[in-house]
């Protein structure tokens, strides 16, 4: 099992270009099962999840080949409508074959999803809007069976907002009779991408980006060509690379607006975030400021960001409170952080991070995607060596980190 290396102490500087969005292209991809035909993904990361996606829409009878971060999808014959447990346990992003292929074929069974353990994450709302729109389905040895001979329009309205839900509906209605109203939705830029994706395949879908989305229905959608929007995450988590070293990074190609309440709190902190032409100029400071923050929805502070932050706090001046709003099991990376010499203390869904003078490289475990990255962004700080073990879950996430890190001068290397 791989492992990363990394000596701390090294500030950053130089430039890095920032992959296609994870969570946009996944959504994309499961699109593409509503058009016949071949379909053009531009600007794919390649990573982990998008190829054990690639995998299960070729169980599916699917053509899938990832060449230069570009996805070709044939989709003129549908062999299989089931999502087996072996794809699906390890990415919950598989459960988005669901509502696309009820859509096209009228069935589907989808194994209840896996991916990381940050919370349990029930999908009990992709199910209710299905149910609404006219689709029977049964819950049986861990599978969720679905058919209908074809959607119908309804209004559904989520208690809270979720993106796979939103996406799931979303698609499923664009090929349903009559008009949806998702009403609660997400409102994150990656649900705004699959939308816009989706319009471009024929769909009639308004308000995506809000919290009310208006999808009519079609009889049929074109395949898809489509370039995928920069990860968000992956220029905030390179953001918190950049300020935790006191560096100097310009980060090509992210997209600021994607990111508002992440640079509000970065400034918080003292660093300075400048937008030129299609670059951030991100220089860190002498010594970062306690800053709170609170995880929320979209266009609030993403929780998929909340671990690097907390790195961040780990070595700031005073004190800061983070409360994980989203997920109720997110704070894994906590016991990690203070093997590295973090003060820090949880209590409920609230940790209270004093800041020390510095960290101090460890052997540590990465519990998730997100948790490994803020070991990574520690460990880019800390006094000394850090070895950073499952970094299986890192390469789900983000594409060549450890080479794009090391072009930032960082010490940084796999360890086979």
């Amino acid at each position: 099992m791989d492992k990363i290396e990394i000596i701390g102490g090294v500030k950053l500087s130089g430039e890095v270009t920032i992959s296609g969005a994870k969570n946009a292209v996944l959504p994309l991809m499961t699109a593409a099962i509503l058009s016949s035909g071949e379909n053009i993904i531009r600007n794919v990361p390649n990573l982990r999840d998008v190829m054990t996606m690639g995998k299960l829409l070729a169980h599916l009878g699917f053509g899938f080949h990832l060449e230069d971060n570009q996805i070709l999808l044939q989709t003129k014959k549908i062999t299989s409508i089931e999502a087996p447990y072996d794809f699906v346990k390890t990415m919950r992003a598989s459960v988005l074959v669901l509502g696309p292929l009820l859509a096209r074929t009228g069935r589907a069974k989808v194994s209840l999803p896996g991916g990381c353990a940050i919370g349990a994450r029930p999908i009990n709302l992709h199910i209710m809007g299905l149910e609404k729109m006219g689709a029977k389905i049964t819950l049986s040895e861990g599978y969720i069976e679905a058919s209908a001979k074809r959607l119908k329009g309804a209004t559904i309205y989520f208690d809270i907002p979720t993106v796979t839900g939103t996406e799931n509906l979303m698609m499923a209605a664009a090929l349903a009779d009559g008009t949806t109203i998702l009403e609660n939705a997400a409102r994150e830029p990656e649900v705004v991408d699959l939308a816009n994706a989706l319009i471009s395949m024929g769909a009639d879908i308004q308000g995506a980006g809000t919290s009310s989305i208006k999808i009519n229905g079609v009889n049929k959608l074109r395949p898809l060509d489509y370039t995928v929007i920069p990860d968000r995450i992956e220029t905030a988590t390179f953001i918190a690379a950049a300020a935790i070293t006191r560096g100097d990074v310009k980060i090509k190609g992210g997209r600021p607006e994607h990111l508002e309440a992440v640079i509000n709190k970065i400034k918080e902190a003292g660093v300075r975030v400048v937008q030129k032409n299609d670059k951030l100029i991100v220089k860190g400071p002498e010594r970062l400021s306690s800053i709170d923050i609170k995880t929320m929805p979209h266009p609030g502070f993403p929780t998929d960001m909340q671990a690097q932050f907390m790195a961040l706090m780990a070595i700031a001046d005073g004190t800061s409170l983070i409360t994980e709003s989203i997920f109720e099991n997110r704070f894994m990376h906590v016991a990690e952080l203070k093997r590295m010499g973090a003060d820090i203390k949880v209590e409920g869904s609230t940790a209270t991070v004093k800041g020390v003078e510095s960290l101090t490289g460890a052997p540590v475990m990465a519990t998730d995607l997100r948790a490994s990255a803020s070991l990574v962004v520690a460990g880019l700080a800390a006094h000394g060596t850090t070895v950073i073990d499952r970094v299986y879950h890192l390469d789900r996430g983000y594409e060549k980190i450890e080479e794009k890190l090391r072009m930032l001068g960082a010490k940084i290397r796999r360890v086979k």
